[in-house]
């Protein structure tokens, strides 16, 4: 009795062994896996700061008596220990069923799965679904995780697409040190993504949401983080990043580039590396057929950013979801054939991890290997090209850029620094209020009075008739122990607005005259 428990120990631990040496082999595309194991989890949370449903159903016209904050279903690959059994395909697409409706029973997630049984089958065959669905993955759910901190890379799906569009992506990153974290694409209100500036507003702080969870994660490296996303999902992580300074690196899959979805991107806020792999070029005809507007292209207008842009000529736009890619019908594949477009995918996804470890491990192989030229990486002759436009090294005409000036330079030379920005840039512009409140900043957080009455300066320079800004610089001056300074700034404030009853009180301290109304 001891010795058939023994043996059945025994051989559960071989199967064990053999399940995750089936998951170390060659992935989706001939992607190998990097020298950690990989494992899963779906955590079911909502985005309590955020409305989704309305008391009324926008769908059905009734009543809604259920949760009404954003549902967040998130899904996390990471760094783990070589051990457990690795799940199928079918896992994957079992997570759709609570996306949206965390709740849903069993029996509704099985009836769901039935679904998505007969919609691969109606795209595949029985056969070739069934062993799609079968298909043994890199992760496993719930494994020990590895010791250490890694890079986390956010990644944001294409509109209205499931969070595991690209998990074989997530899974090869996970595999060589990143903490992956993805979310269904879902629409402001509905399910169905709404393709506008709400809706690129929405995706955008789904992915802040998700850098707001990984904090919570014990092996996440904050310090290190990158938005990844496709289509949609492509230019809300760039909105992202020109609105969250604690992203780090971008990496675009065809991101959309239309005029009018990219209007609210600061281009000059964008001074973070940033991979692009688009699909095939298409022709200026094509463009005008799909209505893009040539004359003014996020790529070309985003040149603080150090952009790396690399074109994979068998792919069309769907490719970048090996979702799509396993169900693609034969007639998807004209000019390339399925085997070269896989080929293009598994270069996407090495261009990827050595560009996020140049950027967030500062790995000088994935630095040269960006350096290379696609043939010298063992890229087939014109499958690829690369074109790396580096950052310009002008000053960033922000306000952030030109504080990092002005403590390189020093703030004695803020006027002069804030010209040759305009010059460089005629639309940067501080406006008088952010002026006063960054002296006030200087003089009472900082504790800067000279950087403070610099700033102050600058913005009588500027508004040469606001009364408040000289109102501020009489402040700074009497701090700095120059009433006789102070009283000509308190004056001109008084002259510029006789109802200043602080200028009134501090000349009266001073021993000075107020200037008389009449004078106005």
């Amino acid at each position: 009795m001891a010795r058939s428990i023994l043996l059945r120990v025994a051989l559960l631990f071989i199967l064990c062994q053999l399940g995750y040496t089936a998951q170390a082999g060659s992935g989706f595309a001939d992607l190998k896996p990097g020298p950690h194991g990989v494992g899963f989890r779906v955590v079911q949370q909502y985005d309590y700061a955020r409305s989704y449903r309305d008391k009324t159903d926008l769908v059905t016209g009734k009543p809604y008596a259920g949760e009404q904050a954003r549902p967040m279903q998130t899904l996390v690959w990471y760094p783990a220990q070589k051990t457990g059994t690795p799940l199928r395909y079918a896992d994957y697409m079992r997570t759709e069923a609570t996306d949206e409706v965390l709740g849903r029973t069993e029996a509704e997630v099985a009836a769901f799965m039935d679904g998505r049984r007969q919609w691969a089958t109606a795209r595949l065959g029985a056969k070739q679904a069934q062993a799609m669905l079968a298909q043994r993955m890199w992760a496993v759910p719930n494994a020990p995780a590895t010791t250490g901190k890694f890079p986390v890379v956010i990644y944001a799906a294409g509109g209205g697409g499931v969070a595991h569009e690209a998990a074989d992506l997530c899974e090869y990153l996970a595999s060589h040190g990143y903490v992956v974290l993805a979310s269904r694409s879902l629409g402001t209100r509905t399910s169905l993504m709404n393709f506008d500036q709400e809706g690129l507003a929405t995706q955008a702080r789904d992915i802040q949401f998700l850098l707001s969870y990984a904090h919570t994660l014990p092996q996440a490296d904050m310090t290190h983080v990158a938005a990844a996303g496709w289509s949609w999902g492509g230019l809300a992580n760039v909105l992202a990043a020109s609105q969250d300074a604690r992203i780090d690196a971008l990496v675009s899959f065809d991101g959309t580039q239309h005029k009018d979805n990219t209007v609210a991107v600061s281009r000059m806020r964008l001074t973070v590396p940033w991979l692009y792999v688009q699909r095939r070029p298409e022709s200026v005809r094509e463009l005008s057929a799909n209505d893009m507007e040539t004359s003014s292209i996020l790529l070309n207008e985003a040149k603080y950013a150090d952009l790396y842009h690399v074109v994979m000529n068998p792919m069309e736009h769907l490719d970048f979801s090996t979702l799509a890619l396993r169900v693609a019908q034969p007639d998807h594949f004209t000019e390339y054939s399925r085997a070269e477009v896989e080929t293009a995918y598994h270069w996407t996804c090495r261009y990827t991890l050595e560009f996020l470890n140049a950027t967030l491990k500062g790995n000088a192989a994935g630095r040269q290997f960006l350096d290379r030229t696609p043939a010298q990486n063992g890229v087939s002759p014109h499958m690829a090209r690369l074109y790396h436009l580096p950052a310009q090294t002008d000053l960033v005409p922000t306000q952030a850029g030109f504080a990092a000036a002005l403590a390189q330079q020093g703030f004695a030379y803020a006027l002069e620094v804030y010209r040759r920005m305009q010059q460089q840039d005629p639309t940067f512009v501080l406006p008088e209020s952010a002026l006063n409140t960054w002296g006030y900043q200087l003089m009472r957080d900082a504790h800067d009075l000279p950087a403070a009455l610099a700033i102050f300066r600058l913005g009588t320079a500027l508004y040469p008739g606001s009364f408040n800004l000289f109102d501020s610089l009489g402040e700074a001056d009497e701090n700095n122990h120059d009433p006789a300074t102070a009283i000509q700034h308190y004056r001109r404030s008084l002259e510029l607005n006789p109802q200043n009853s602080n200028a009134r009180q501090r000349l009266q301290a001073l021993g000075a005259p107020a200037p008389s109304t009449s004078a106005n």
